[in-house]
């Protein structure tokens, strides 16, 4: 992404926000352990308006004019960690200046005095539902301009909403990011009967990825050999790899600040019938969603096909006797969309546009029988219709 790419969505959010100022952060570092940081990543929204991926800078958008306010870096932790130079963070973001952290803070106290109301991200709705918790950065400066300002306005959903709609080169990003996933699928899935352990597939994945240029996963991976793919979220990658049982992978690359995400499930020797059969219902199920989707369809009538579809699924297998069964054997939802975050935001619509990218990924788990099953692509809605990104890489078992 160029400095353009930048500029003009700064100015397409200022334009959303009527005038208000913008001031945005980019995340903090977090601890990994003691002394140690965890390798930075960069708050999404941030990294749309600029480009930077270093913690701690802080964007300030008036009149159409962008500032960037540069964190305070002593000699110690330049020397040990690097610092990002003001020249570069101009050229690489396309703002108009770069300031120190104390003329930032002078800068907004002064917009204050000229503004009742300012915008930036406000508190995280979902974060309810996380079993982590989130990096403070956003929080503290929320907390800091309301002290500020009479009033500050959340700019959340506008952001949510332009980014939903990806731009041209955000496609292609995404269909790179897609490319080296699928490549590295179809080399592991040629050397499967090599492994013995998960964690070997997960490095075969690493290795292929960073060798050639990609910043690495756009997630943790997963690789969850039979019972382990009942775990949706399964993320030790330790256990053993058995000749009678599947495994699933669910796997994408980030390149150029957008991300893949994939998901097959593969037999790793002969499975027995009913391994097969579960796949054989997640495959049909997964085309026949796939085929719904189109520009201007609700998503109401989108997740109520979907269910219909799955629960037919689930019937030919014997699994679907109650209402109580569905969420028991499909229990999450079937897309979501897909760019700069794994999990990005569609903007809350009630149809889909064209230039939105989500998966679809139907999965049935039955822990009874320690059978896991999902198979997910990245799918463009296009004008006409939708183009399967990832349709290179077979489905099959």
């Amino acid at each position: 992404m160029n400095a353009r790419f930048f500029t003009d969505n700064r100015q397409r959010l200022i334009n959303l926000l009527e005038g208000n100022p913008v001031v945005l952060t980019a995340y903090g570092a977090l601890q990994r352990s003691n002394d140690a940081s965890f390798a930075f990543e960069q708050e999404a929204n941030f990294w749309y308006l600029t480009g930077i991926e270093v913690a701690d800078w802080q964007l300030i958008i008036n009149n159409k004019k962008s500032v960037l306010v540069a964190p305070e870096v002593d000699e110690i932790h330049a020397v040990f960690d690097g610092s990002l130079s003001w020249h570069d963070a101009k050229a690489m973001s396309g703002v108009d200046e770069v300031i120190s952290y104390k003329e930032g803070k002078a800068l907004v106290a002064e917009l204050a005095l000229r503004h009742s109301t300012v915008a930036t991200l406000g508190k995280d709705p979902r974060a309810v539902h996380y079993d982590f918790a989130v990096n403070p950065a956003p929080a503290n400066l929320l907390r800091q301009l309301k002290k500020q300002f009479d009033e500050v306005r959340d700019c959340r959903r506008e952001l949510a909403k332009m980014r939903a709609i990806k731009q041209p080169e955000e496609i292609e990003a995404i269909r790179r990011a897609i490319a080296l996933s699928v490549e590295a699928f179809s080399h592991v899935k040629a050397d499967l009967d090599t492994y013995t352990r998960e964690y070997q597939v997960e490095s075969a994945f690493s290795h292929y990825f960073r060798s050639r240029g990609a910043k690495g996963h756009a997630y943790d991976p997963i690789v969850a050999a039979g019972k382990n793919a009942c775990t949706l979220h399964y993320g030790a990658n330790n256990d053993s790899l058995k000749k009678s049982d599947m495994l699933l992978l669910d796997i994408g690359a980030r390149v150029d600040g957008y991300a893949a995400d994939i998901t097959r499930t593969y037999s790793l020797g002969d499975v027995s019938p009913r391994h097969a059969a579960v796949h054989a219902a997640v495959e049909t199920a997964h085309r026949q969603i796939i085929d719904l989707l189109q520009p201007n369809l609700k998503i109401e009538a989108y997740s109520k096909d979907v269910d219909s579809i799955m629960k037919k699924a689930l019937k030919s297998l014997g699994l679907f006797n109650s209402d109580d069964d569905y969420r028991k054997y499909f229990p999450h939802a079937i897309s979501h969309g897909l760019g700069i975050d794994v999990h990005d935001s569609l903007g809350g619509p009630d149809v889909f546009a064209e230039g939105m990218v989500l998966t679809v990924e139907p999965g049935i788990y039955i822990p009874e029988e320690g059978i896991g099953v999902r198979i997910e692509d990245d799918i463009l809605i296009t004008r006409d219709g939708h183009e399967n990104l990832s349709a290179a890489l077979p489905t099959s078992l």
